[in-house]
């Protein structure tokens, strides 16, 4: 079975998150909290670092209930920083409970986040039809620019465009691979 390359001679766990989860359209505001805030940490590193790190990171952060994020004090960002079973970036910690807040007021402008990121493009999936990703797009710079507006952290272009390809919004699967 054909893959994308950059998935080639990587383990299982990457794999599988290849073939099941990366480009598949998310709509739930509880996966779609948790890619945003996965990418942020994932910011300087490799989406290696943050994947084999997931489960503890769904531990540490509540399941990414943004409602208990959102309420996260000192004590919690002390004991997020002793937790080495995480990324311990105490900006990256704060930028989480930061875009919770945020994330929060969006689902009640919009209805929930879901209808707000899928309004970009009108509920359509962009498929790519080039072998060449790009880091960014005028979409990714488009988004990017509205939630730094909104006051949310680690949501630079190129982020949010690797978090599109994650939730579903962007099909970057290269031609040759059997999800494209």
């Amino acid at each position: 079975m054909k893959r994308c390359k950059w998935v080639e001679n990587q383990d299982k766990l990457y794999i599988e998150y290849h073939d099941t989860e990366w480009g598949v359209p998310k709509y739930n505001d509880r996966e779609l909290f948790e890619l945003l805030i996965l990418e942020g940490f994932q910011a300087g590193l490799s989406w290696w670092c943050v994947l084999k790190k997931r489960e503890s990171f769904r531990l540490a952060f509540d399941n990414f209930d943004v409602n208990k994020v959102a309420l996260y004090g000192e004590n919690k960002v002390k004991e997020l920083l002793k937790n080495e079973k995480i990324i311990r970036s105490k900006s990256k910690i704060l930028s989480a409970i930061n875009n919770a807040e945020i994330f929060i007021k969006i689902q009640k402008e919009f209805g929930s986040f879901s209808n707000y990121i899928w309004h970009f493009t009108d509920n359509k999936i962009i498929k790519n039809k080039n072998d060449i990703i790009p880091p960014k797009s005028e979409l990714s710079d488009k988004i990017s620019k509205d939630l730094k507006k909104r006051g949310m952290k680690y949501v630079g272009s190129i982020i949010i465009y690797s978090y599109l390809q994650a939730i579903g919004v962007i099909n970057d699967h290269e031609t040759r691979c059997f999800k494209y």
